[in-house]
């Protein structure tokens, strides 16, 4: 997966202007050594254009997968106008996953887990066949994905203190991926109902006394959670067999509070009504 994204990078790196704005190995190898130790980082392509941040995600990807295992799919970010405006961008941002990132449902971990760690509540969708790259609606994407899975994504805003937040930082490291729990699969039977249902579903991430953490409608992305999936190939991503795509966030992402219990995350609506939650240990 990571070939496409390393040949684009070699074309950036072509232009004299792309030269100075995709980062170094240098400074790669920065990034890397702060996010193994959990330490704020620098920004990655500050002042750059998105195609300067997409040639540091890709090299950012390249050493990384000796951490974080290969990569299993792609995760769309700031997939709602508040996310947006706060950071400056026109439309979402795109990242990837990484097969050492996932745990299962129920996970306990220490917090924090990253430099800047936080909490969002998610959805993954399983890709059945590359159909789903001809897809033009949700429904038609639909009969092209093989299950819909809960996740709680756990990502890391990584960027020291007084480092530039806009779109194309949070591109070039990779929009902040760290860790996430899975939930179960929910089978796609019916493409058109799903679709129905994905977008009015209500998601609601509580903590572990109940209380309402995040409450919206599966509209609250993109007016449809799969939009997101029609958006990354619309950028030119080729999906696979088996990729795994995370639509971005539903609400507010928090900050974890070790002792607080965790968090968990229904999703009414959908078939059963599946949770998924994650554990904060003291």
């Amino acid at each position: 997966m990571l070939k496409p994204l390393l040949a684009a990078c070699t074309l950036a790196l072509t232009a004299p202007a792309a030269i100075a704005a995709c980062a170094t190995d240098a400074e790669i190898a920065a990034f890397v050594e702060s996010y193994i130790a959990k330490t704020p980082a620098q920004a990655l392509s500050p002042g750059g254009s998105m195609e300067d941040a997409l040639c540091s995600q890709a090299k950012l990807a390249a050493a990384l997968e000796p951490h974080m295992g290969p990569v299993i799919g792609y995760k769309a970010g700031l997939t709602s106008k508040p996310a947006q405006e706060r950071f400056g961008a026109t439309e979402p941002v795109r990242g990837l996953l990484f097969q050492n990132m996932m745990l299962e449902d129920g996970a306990a971990l220490d917090a924090p887990w990253g430099a800047v760690p936080m909490v969002e509540a998610d959805l993954v969708l399983v890709v059945a066949d590359a159909g789903i790259n001809s897809a033009a609606t949700p429904e038609e994407a639909l009969a092209h994905i093989s299950a819909i899975r809960p996740f709680i994504e756990l990502p890391d805003l990584t960027l020291a203190k007084g480092q530039p937040f806009t779109a194309e930082t949070i591109t070039a490291m990779g929009v902040g991926t760290r860790l996430g729990v899975l939930g179960g699969p929910v089978p796609v039977e019916d493409p058109a109902e799903m679709a129905r249902m994905l977008e009015e579903m209500t998601v609601t991430m509580r903590d572990a006394a109940g209380g309402v953490l995040v409450q919206a409608p599966g509209r609250a992305v993109l007016g449809n959670p799969v939009n997101a999936a029609l958006w990354l190939r619309s950028k030119g991503v080729e999906f696979k067999p088996g990729d795994l795509i995370s639509v971005g966030s539903f609400g507010p992402l928090f900050p974890p509070q070790a002792g607080k219990g965790g968090v968990s995350v229904t999703y009414e609506g959908l078939p059963g009504d599946p949770v998924v939650q994650v554990a904060f240990k003291d």
